[in-house]
């Protein structure tokens, strides 16, 4: 059974820094890609990045780019997005996803889900 959990959300204030982690089970880790996703209240969910199964491809949405980074650690299952500077427009749930294909992944065809973990930023 696949499982995938999110933590580390919470209240940051502008300009903040917070780390999210996904820990997964049940999946072939390194055979699958794995990515971030939000929704904010009142909007349809939204790419933000995601990381190829062995590590070393990333990529970024535009307003995800040059603040947030993705990784993942294989030998403990998890993936990690380290969000800094953050602003009001970022709050929102966060879920992580994997899928099989690194291009459906992109526009959230995503094989399986987490729960989300809930970012709210305050001005």
């Amino acid at each position: 059974q696949v499982q995938l959990v999110e933590s580390g959300g919470g209240l940051v204030q502008d300009g903040g820094s917070l780390r999210l982690s996904c820990a997964a089970s049940g999946v072939p880790w390194r055979d699958y890609a794995m990515g971030w996703f939000r929704q904010a209240p009142g909007k349809e969910r939204e790419f933000v990045a995601r990381i190829a199964g062995h590590g070393y491809t990333t990529s970024y949405s535009d307003s995800a780019q040059g603040r947030f980074t993705i990784s993942k650690d294989n030998a403990k299952n998890t993936m990690y997005l380290q969000m800094n500077i953050l602003k009001p427009d970022d709050t929102g749930r966060y879920y992580c996803a994997v899928g099989q294909s690194w291009t459906r992944l992109r526009v959230g065809e995503a094989d399986y889900w987490g729960q989300g973990t809930q970012v709210t930023v305050s001005s």
